[in-house]
């Protein structure tokens, strides 16, 4: 009985001996299985941080190329501006300008009508004109 007993002690051993081999390798490969999705999992997390830096970066630099623009459009919208009010400046100047010579057109046109009644009433020959 001895016998037979030690053969089920070393029976027994050997199922526990297997059991515990088998859940030593599914243990390994559960290991296994975890790092290598936490190692996809790290890739991924690096991979996004890259992107999102060089999103940063970019929106960082067309940040820049907005308030450059911004202010060129202010600058341009000075100059505008200015231009504007020379340009309304140079039109009174143009309209006065031409009061100025509508006044004169007409004084000269009154007095060559004058002069022309004063020639035409006087009627003095030229021979009886008092020389100098």
């Amino acid at each position: 009985m001895n016998e037979t007993m030690k053969n089920r002690v070393v029976v027994i051993l050997a199922v526990l001996v297997v059991v515990s081999i088998a859940m030593l390798f599914k243990s390994c490969n559960n290991a296994r299985q975890i790092k290598l999705s936490h190692d996809k999992e790290v890739v991924k997390r690096m991979d996004l941080e890259e992107k999102m830096n060089k999103n940063s970066q970019i929106e960082s630099g067309l940040a820049q190329q907005l308030k450059a623009g911004e202010q060129l459009l202010e600058e341009e919208k000075a100059a505008h501006q200015a231009t504007k009010k020379a340009l309304v400046q140079e039109q009174l100047v143009n309209q006065s300008l031409k009061e100025e010579l509508v006044k004169i057109t007409r004084l000269k046109e009154a007095l060559e009508e004058d002069l022309k009644e004063a020639l035409t009433s006087s009627k003095i020959p030229a021979t009886a004109a008092p020389k100098k």
